[in-house]
């Protein structure tokens, strides 16, 4: 991977000694000592692209207030921005509080152009997220809803990438930019996790979105490529390095897991609970995926669920054991990437068949009643798979 990356931004210096203060490429920087990597080049090149040069969506509904009482949540991924999408527009008929687009938001490396043709400008991507803007049910939705996001790899910069993506920095620039984070707390920090609280005491309902790509190690290649449950990946072997979200991420999610809250809804890009299927999840990293468990446990966090997305398929799932109280996960995905109409996949944990038609998730809260349900929905808006959940279920008082 070092001798593809050395290849792949060895312009990168150039580009770095030929950008100035105010963002003109034509200068060279002469009172700055020259960078020492093509990495640091990089990134001192994409520190001074202007954020006019960069894609935005639309302002954008703001986030309810701190004390808003939240009862229902939309939940989706994977949304190819080249082609309509009925099931985001029929998304955006639903009555909601917040919604979450927690991944594959874009396909900005559908022709590899990153990779193939030598592009650190990442022009592909930012084609995508202007794409995206532009499109009528997205518009639709980002007027509608207060929305919180997160990347999976497709709107990161490349398929199944990690911490070893030469061109990341700028990929989080465009994703911040974009989203009109950088300017807020996720901006201030390398990588895209954010964490906000909505409700008062006794109806507090904490989101943490995750960043499963910026800070993560390699994963381990099949033995066995397309097998079932060996797909593409096998799960890391013990004592070998295993980093899904990096040292500062794990502190920072320590901390927010230390707050008071009733319902944490924890979005991860990939699958945390199933360990079945060999595409990207938390089960190709054991070690990690135990560390996340353990975490929940060692801090007293209630309420916690999971949300995902990245299989173009929709799952529910439910296993005690894991955590303090019954672990819980919804994936929803996809919204206009649907590869079948059926599958045979089973994980042990899983509650009913696979749903691999478009469809869209929801997270309904019952305070009075003390119950949390977990929904998917296909692409007209009706119901296709439940699990209702009471709150002393999941350690809520």
């Amino acid at each position: 991977m070092a001798v593809r990356t050395a290849g792949l931004i060895a312009g990168a210096l150039v580009l770095a000694s030929c950008v100035t203060e105010d963002g003109n490429r034509a200068l060279p920087r002469i009172f700055e000592p020259a960078p020492e990597t093509a990495v640091e080049a990089l990134n001192r090149y994409y520190a001074d692209i202007p954020a006019s040069e960069l894609p935005r969506a639309s302002e954008g509904v703001p986030l309810p207030e701190s004390d808003a009482v939240l009862s229902r949540i939309l939940v989706a991924s994977c949304n190819d921005e080249e082609q309509e999408s009925p099931t985001l527009a029929r998304l955006g008929e639903e009555e909601a509080d917040l919604f979450l687009m927690i991944g594959d938001n874009v396909y900005g490396d559908r022709d590899g152009r990153a990779y193939a043709n030598n592009q650190p400008e990442l022009s592909e991507l930012r084609e995508s997220f202007s794409d995206l803007a532009a499109r009528p049910e997205f518009q639709a939705v980002r007027e509608k809803f207060p929305m919180m996001v997160a990347w999976d790899d497709h709107d990161y910069g490349a398929n199944d990438a990690g911490r070893g993506f030469p061109f990341k920095e700028l990929a989080e620039r465009i994703h911040e930019n974009f989203w009109g984070l950088a300017d807020q707390d996720v901006g201030q920090w390398p990588g895209t996790y954010y964490a906000r609280s909505f409700g008062p005491e006794g109806q507090r309902v904490q989101v943490i979105m995750l960043d499963t790509r910026f800070f993560r190690s390699p994963l381990t290649p099949t033995d066995e490529y397309g097998a079932e449950g060996k797909e593409r990946y096998i799960p890391a072997p013990e004592g070998s390095e295993q980093d899904m979200l990096g040292a500062e991420q794990w502190t920072w999610l320590e901390n927010q897991l230390q707050k008071p809250a009733d319902i944490r809804l924890v979005v991860s890009s990939i699958q945390v609970m199933p360990t079945a299927h060999g595409w990207e999840a938390w089960a190709t990293m054991p070690a990690e995926r135990e560390r996340l468990f353990d975490l929940v446990s060692s801090t007293g966090a209630n309420g916690v669920v999971f949300l995902t997305g990245d299989r173009h398929t929709g799952f529910i799932y439910e296993e005690r054991g894991v955590l303090p109280y019954a672990a819980n996960e919804l994936t929803a995905s996809s919204l206009n990437l649907s590869f079948a109409d059926k599958s045979d996949e089973r994980d042990p944990r899983q509650i009913g068949a696979a749903f691999p038609p478009e469809n869209y998730g929801a997270v309904e809260i019952d305070w009075e009643a003390r119950m949390l349900s977990l929904v998917l929905k296909d692409g007209k808006g009706q119901t296709a798979r439940r699990n209702n959940i009471a709150f002393s279920d999941i350690g809520v008082d």
